[in-house]
């Protein structure tokens, strides 16, 4: 299984980033008692719905940071039967989904190691295999006042996180400060290079964090195209996407090209399809040109395609033999092609009001009947 490499990890958020909000605690609304250390405000990790194997996972979020989730998460749950296509679509979901959360929207999501306060409450453990998967609903307890307050997450499958719950907290504001404008968002991608999440691990598995944010991006992908095949630059991107593309979409010649667009890259033409930057601190997609269409990727990963870092195989001067190669270490390479997250591709896809056209609900039935062990997946 692969190697766990946190989903939220998003390296923007250090010197001169990350400011915008910096220094938030979060109390119990009850009684006034801390919750939290201070935090500063990132976009939400675009894995935050992602289950991973049979895996202890690392926490979702960095620590010192958090991320509200606008959606609603957590129990009670209605079945799709029960509900109704007009309902279901007033919430915001437009293709059939097994159950849907009538939980509250507007969820805080952090590191457990940030959680100052609480105590467990041990008759909302249940459900979990190895661990807590929040299926009982709120398992923190508030420890001034015994109010519930947060649910904690950290059973296999699943990044460890801890959702506050919107109507149990209230957010004590700290100092504000002017977030990084998208130059200084461009200078630092560069170097993520160095220091981002590779999309393979060392064991040949491709990072479940550029799984999510390539199964993402694939459902507005398929929005953009309208239909009609796509071109592809070649590289890691069509590693990542072009089979998938070939697969669900027609065959013949294709009417746009997926172009990599952002700060430090030439602007896109309007016939193209943009694969764009996420502001790290704000969630803001990258603006293109107008009239282009935009697919929005996690900073780091889309850092990852516009500028590739691979270690060379021959040394700065001369060569080697025929059939020797570097060791030193060799390039990253997968072990198999790259395989989609078919869970969060069907969860976007159903809350784009998109899928209602005849031909992307026939591309959503067609994932939703795929079997397990199919080549996208």
């Amino acid at each position: 299984m692969p190697a766990a490499v946190p989903a939220g990890k998003i390296p923007l958020t250090g010197a001169g980033m990350g400011e915008w909000s910096l220094g938030d605690v979060f109390v119990c609304a009850g009684c006034g008692g801390e919750l939290t250390v201070p935090l500063a405000r990132v976009a939400l990790p675009v894995g935050a719905r992602q289950s991973v194997g049979h895996e202890m996972l690392p926490a979702l979020m960095e620590p010192g940071t958090y991320a509200v989730d606008p959606q609603p998460w957590g129990p009670p749950w209605r079945r799709w039967e029960d509900i109704g296509a007009e309902e279901a679509a007033a919430r915001g979901v437009f293709a059939p989904v097994p159950a849907l959360s009538y939980g509250l929207p507007g969820s805080v999501v952090l590191a457990p190691g940030d959680v100052r306060g609480t105590v467990l409450a041990p008759d909302r453990c249940g459900g979990g295999c190895l661990g807590l998967d929040g299926s009982d609903g709120p398992n923190l307890a508030c420890a001034d006042c015994g109010r519930p307050v947060a649910t904690r997450i950290d059973d296999c499958s699943y990044w460890q996180a801890v959702r506050l719950h919107p109507a149990a907290v209230r957010r004590r504001a700290g100092p504000a400060r002017p977030g990084a404008d998208w130059g200084t968002v461009g200078r630092e991608l560069r170097e993520l290079r160095e220091r981002g999440t590779p999309p393979v691990e060392p064991g040949g598995w491709w990072s479940p964090h550029w799984k999510a944010a390539a199964s993402v991006a694939l459902a507005h992908l398929l929005v953009a195209s309208e239909g009609e095949p796509v071109a592809l630059p070649g590289g890691l991107v069509t590693d990542v996407f072009g089979r998938a593309l070939a697969r669900l979409l027609p065959p013949g010649v294709p009417q746009r090209t997926l172009t990599l667009a952002g700060p430090g890259l030439p602007a896109a033409s309007a016939r193209d399809i943009a694969l764009v930057p996420v502001h790290p601190q704000t969630g803001e997609v990258w603006p293109p040109a107008a009239g282009t269409p935009a697919v929005p990727l996690p900073a780091d990963v889309w850092s990852g395609l516009a500028f590739p870092h691979d270690r060379s195989r021959l040394p700065v001067t001369g060569g080697l033999p025929r059939g020797v190669q570097r060791d030193d270490p060799l390039p990253l390479r997968p072990w198999r092609p790259f395989a989609f997250d078919r869970t969060l591709l069907l969860h976007t896809l159903a809350r784009l009001p998109e899928v209602r056209r005849p031909w992307l609900r026939r591309i959503h039935d067609r994932v939703c009947e795929l079997p397990w062990s199919s080549s996208l997946f």
